[in-house]
């Protein structure tokens, strides 16, 4: 019986050896669950979920365009795989699509806050906000959060905005707000500025780029310091995946790219200031002089005027023919790849072959206007094509002709451009979202940078005509022969 006891516990022993055996082979072998990364890298694809938005994600004469694409773009890049980018309308469906066939991840600008700590993973930061609260000029400038009490303020739905609302409201027990689903900052913006609202709570970022669409909607004090944004991953599964985003945001940073970036995208102003005049001034004598007699003999090529070719480059790259952007544009024009490889330019840093090829494109894009569309009209619809892309441009003259404008005026067109900003529009049109107020500014800067141009050209005949004692000061040209904006 001891004999038969003995055996039994000694088969016992081994029968535990073999299962952990069993249990240490699964674990360590070939079979075991692959992490997330080595899935994005086995598949060589990385999936990443947004919106479509100013410094998200949208498409432009240049391509796929937008602060969070070209980061993502670089991490995929980093990784060595290739980026899927899928648009999602709303906020809660895009973070109910985390870790799913979707997405790996978010990237939509969004705040890191503790409510959404509790059920979703953050990439370390890349980026911050404030949350500013805007009022319509001409009321009374609120000072503080009683001063709100009796206004009609808003706030997007499940945002940020709202979560500091409702912590706000635990000391201010009359603060009250609406909050609107399906809706976006830059309507919020408008609701202000047409009066239909006495307050919103916008991201400074938002404010800072569209304050100029809606100048009314001014900013009263910001309600909050800086806030994190990072990207956002499910909270289900490994952590792989994050600890990669994490290790490229800080190469990244490191290098200087992701400053870069960020000002490429995030620092911008409505407003052409004297210091820019006294730029562009020192520019035309320190850059221009190299460059003028190709502007002249290639527009000349293509019956343009030299100093319009000349305000686009100084528009685009500041006369740098090694200027590089983030976004992978080069040259003097800020040629994309895919363009030059279509106009057959080798190199986008040659001087002339960027000149050429600019011109080229801007040629290509005023013959492809309509006919209708008579000149100086035409030339302004080419700079802005130029700028967004012939789709977009026609997207604006189809709303321009539904609000009863005249399409094929600059002047009305001008006025439509900036609602392809808007979902409520954009939804409606072929091309979809655009920074409509983008191709807006930047005809309106070629225009004034070709005035002033002008202004110097003259001013180069005087002084010429004046040191041979040809002319006298009255008899060349007068101020009246500078074009108006």
């Amino acid at each position: 019986m001891k004999r038969r006891l003995i055996a039994t516990k000694k088969l016992l022993r081994r029968l535990v050896a073999v299962c952990a055996l069993v249990v240490l082979t699964f674990a360590t072998g070939s079979s075991r669950t692959q992490t997330v990364l080595e899935g994005v890298l086995n598949e060589k694809l990385l999936r990443v979920i947004t919106f479509v938005g100013p410094t998200t994600y949208f498409e432009n004469a240049k391509g796929s365009n937008g602060f969070e694409y070209f980061l993502t773009k670089a991490f995929a890049d980093s990784l060595g795989v290739n980026l899927e980018v899928t648009l999602i309308d709303n906020l809660d469906a895009l973070l109910n699509a985390l870790g799913g066939p979707r997405g790996d991840f978010a990237a939509a600008g969004l705040t890191v806050t503790e409510k959404r700590q509790q059920f979703i993973r953050f990439s370390d930061p890349y980026s911050s906000v404030r949350q500013i609260l805007v009022y319509h000029r001409g009321e009374p400038q609120p000072d503080n959060i009683n001063d709100l009490i009796d206004g009609r303020l808003l706030v997007i739905a499940n945002s940020s905005h709202s979560e500091h609302l409702t912590e706000l409201k635990k000391d201010h027990p009359l603060l009250q707000w609406e909050a609107l689903r399906d809706t976006e900052m830059l309507e919020l913006m408008q609701l202000v500025h047409d009066g239909q609202a006495d307050y919103a709570v916008v991201d400074s970022t938002a404010f800072f780029l569209d304050r100029g669409l809606y100048p009314k909607a001014r900013a009263a004090f910001d309600l909050t310091g800086d806030q994190a944004i990072a990207w956002a991953f499910s909270n289900h599964g490994d952590t792989s995946l994050i600890k990669a985003a994490n290790q490229f945001l800080h190469d990244y940073r490191e290098s200087g790219e992701l400053q870069r970036l960020t000002a490429q995208f995030h620092h911008r102003t409505d407003e052409f200031s004297i210091m820019d005049s006294h730029l562009l001034m020192t520019r035309i004598d320190q850059r221009l002089g190299q460059y003028q007699p190709l502007f002249e003999s290639i527009a000349g090529e293509k019956g343009l005027d030299w100093r319009m070719l000349a305000a686009m480059a100084y528009q685009e790259s500041l006369w740098d023919p090694q200027a590089t952007s983030p976004t992978g544009v080069r040259g003097l024009m800020m040629l994309t790849q895919d363009t030059a490889a279509e106009l057959k330019i080798e190199d986008r840093l040659d001087p002339e072959q960027s000149i050429r090829g600019g011109a080229e494109y801007f040629y290509i894009m005023r013959n492809r206007i309509p006919e209708d569309i008579k000149e100086p009209d035409r030339t302004w619809f080419a700079l802005a094509a130029y700028n967004v892309g012939l789709g977009h441009l026609e997207d604006a003259r189809v709303l321009t002709e539904r609000h009863n404008g005249n399409p094929d005026l600059w002047s009305d067109v001008r006025k439509h451009l900036p609602l392809l900003q808007k979902k409520k529009y954009y939804r409606t049109v072929k091309y979809g979202y655009a920074r409509g107020g983008e191709p807006v500014q930047y005809v309106q800067n070629v225009r004034r940078f070709k005035s002033i141009l002008q202004w110097h050209t003259m001013q180069q005949a005087r002084q010429k005509a004046l040191l041979e004692n040809e002319l006298s000061t009255d008899d060349v040209f007068s101020s009246d022969q500078v074009l108006p904006l």
